[in-house]
């Protein structure tokens, strides 16, 4: 893999982005299980120097290059300058990383990054890796996920799509934004809209008329209307929900990153027509894994009412 070899093959892979909590390290897990099981080989790489209990087999891991207790300890930084000074580290010795990866040609790579947001929204160290391994003929996907809970909330909903289009501005990756933990979502609260209409990020002025029943938010709706104007305009931010434990939703989670990251076309695996198709002209709006999720939100409401009713 060297730099500027044109007769390198390509690599593909994923960098799992997203806020603290969000699933990353689970999802990362889930994901090596589940293509192994269909034939790839899987390589995981952890980029988070503050990742100590790691749940998936790690092929590459920053540790053996710097930690972020070591970091806080001698330069007496706390976590969030640590990160960054780590990933500033990392940005430093790409000779050490281009040294492990050679180690792995022909796999599929999964990159578990930090967790702080900074570091996708303006600061650029993880910004000129990801740049880095394109060089490197490295062919990534940023995969960014959200709690789902942030659904129930309109207010946290709107933050989240502010953060999700500077993430996809800064980054500079194709991108696939996911709304994880979607087996939880019924714990969070009842919805506002069908779950489409978060995934789809579809009209957000009735967001901002949510809003403004809620009379804290009320003196705040021009503000929230200039943001939802800012994502309507870029018109970039949508959402694919997942379940980790379902085998369906990682299936359409990881047809997504096939598409983005243009593993679809490529001829590692065997491919349907109707699949190379979808891929080719975007046809797969994600409506078929959004209604399951819903159906079984619906179910589990309508379930919660009629044991209110029947201990009335």
């Amino acid at each position: 893999m060297s730099e500027g070899s044109k007769g390198s093959s390509l690599a593909f892979g994923q960098v799992v982005i997203g806020p603290p909590g969000s699933g990353k390290t689970t999802y990362c897990h889930g994901m090596q299980e589940f293509m192994g099981r269909i034939g790839r080989k899987v390589t995981v790489v952890n980029l988070d120097p503050a990742n100590e209990a790691m749940p998936y087999q790690c092929a590459v891991d920053i540790a053996e290059l710097i930690t972020l207790p070591d970091v806080m300890e001698n330069l007496k930084l706390g976590p969030n300058g640590g990160l960054i000074y780590c990933m500033e580290y990392l940005e430093a010795n790409f000779d050490w990383l281009q040294e492990k990866l050679a180690a792995f040609r022909g796999h599929y790579y999964l990159f578990d990054c930090p967790g702080q947001v900074e570091l996708y929204t303006h600061h650029g160290a993880l910004k000129n890796v990801f740049a880095q391994l394109a060089k490197w003929n490295f062919r990534l996907a940023a995969v960014h996920l959200v709690d789902s809970h942030y659904c129930t909330d309109p207010g946290k909903f709107i933050s989240v799509l502010c953060t999700s289009l500077s993430t996809m501005l800064h980054v500079e990756l194709p991108h696939v934004n996911i709304l994880s933990k979607m087996d939880l979502i019924e714990q969070y609260g009842k919805l506002a809209f069908n779950l489409d209409y978060y995934t789809e990020v579809l009209d957000l002025s009735y967001l901002v008329d949510h809003l403004a029943s809620d009379p804290f938010f009320r003196n705040y709706r021009r503000l929230n209307e200039k943001l939802v104007e800012v994502i309507e305009d870029y018109s970039l931010v949508s959402f694919v929900p997942l379940n980790v434990q379902d085998k369906e939703s990682m299936r359409q989670a990881m047809q997504a990153v096939d598409k983005a990251n243009g593993y679809s076309f490529g001829d590692q695996e065997h491919r349907s027509l109707e699949a190379l198709m979808s891929a080719a002209v975007g046809a797969d709006f994600h409506f078929t894994s959004t209604l399951a999720v819903q159906e079984k939100y619906v179910q589990s409401q309508d379930k919660a009412v009629e044991e209110e009713v029947m201990d009335l």
